[in-house]
């Protein structure tokens, strides 16, 4: 194909001038500590950890859930909750002069650093549920030294157990999804509580619902409710197609996820059902152990 010999040029400058006309309708937002962004072109999704110059530019630092930082260009190409954002510095606040506190609601401790990782563990059935402690309970985790797993499902608890070996200064947590009167997962749970040594050492919790989707409050994605998803479809494609989100294959499920986890901002986010289970687990699995 034979292209006009200045279109280069003329192409150049009717991007640029669309590109500044869709800049202008981008809505600003402040790189505040905590938010959840993610820079559109890398895909990098973290936390922010704060604003800063660097040779004469400013960055914005972001943490992703498993600790690693990286910095980017404060300004245009990000997203928050999926809405593309221009990214402005924070303006200066009076800084609180009471006590602080962490997304699960305890008094934050400064200065503190993180402690080494204890032999005892929680367990949770996959990432997302991970994810969610993490996003909630992280500060208390790193604070008390203790590591979050996920099992990638529970069929296989009772072996694993087995293999963890759990004993008074292991102890071992495990959070299960759908753990009600006549589920798998109760029959899982009994089964693992009968193994030697199970007994003080081993605690298993659950919440009622069957996807640690639902923990968080409905509210947060603008329903009323969580739908209910027919037996024999997968309930986070159901729920997404509930919504109106993307659903046709994982990587829709693992958008969706992370939309739904960005509108969680503290232990306020979640039903009450998920929150005790969990500190529960934690006074677990430190009592003891120091």
């Amino acid at each position: 194909m034979n292209f006009p010999t200045d279109w280069d040029s003329w192409g150049a400058q009717n991007l640029s001038e669309r590109r500044r006309r869709s800049l202008k309708q981008v809505p600003q937002a402040e790189a505040a500590v905590g938010t959840v962004v993610e820079e559109r072109e890398s895909g990098w999704v973290g936390a922010v950890l704060g604003v800063e110059a660097a040779a004469g530019v400013k960055v914005v630092r972001l943490e992703d859930r498993r600790g690693r930082v990286r910095s980017f260009p404060l300004g245009f190409g990000f997203l928050i909750e999926g809405e593309s954002v221009e990214l402005t510095a924070p303006t200066r606040t009076k800084r609180p002069s009471g006590p602080q506190r962490t997304a699960s609601g305890s008094f934050a401790v400064s200065g503190a650093g993180t402690r080494t990782a204890r032999a005892s563990r929680i367990w949770v059935e996959g990432t997302h549920d991970a994810e969610l402690v993490e996003k909630v309970w992280g500060e208390d985790l790193r604070l008390e030294g203790i590591v979050v797993e996920p099992l990638h499902g529970a069929d296989d608890l009772a072996a694993a157990v087995t293999d963890f070996s759990p004993g008074p200064h292991r102890r071992l947590g495990v959070l299960l999804d759908h753990l009600v009167p006549g589920s798998k997962e109760s029959r899982i749970a009994e089964q693992a509580m009968r193994l030697p040594g199970a007994r003080g050492n081993l605690l298993i919790l659950g919440h009622p619902y069957v996807d640690v989707w639902q923990a968080v409050q409905p509210q947060r994605v603008g329903l009323d409710s969580w739908p209910h998803i027919p037996r024999g479809t997968d309930i986070k494609v159901g729920t997404l197609a509930a919504l109106g989100w993307p659903h046709a294959d994982q990587r829709d499920i693992a958008h969706g996820w992370k939309q739904i986890l960005s509108r969680v901002r503290s232990y306020a986010d979640l039903e009450p059902s998920l929150l005790g289970r969990v500190e529960e687990l934690i006074d677990f699995v430190t009592v003891g152990d120091s």
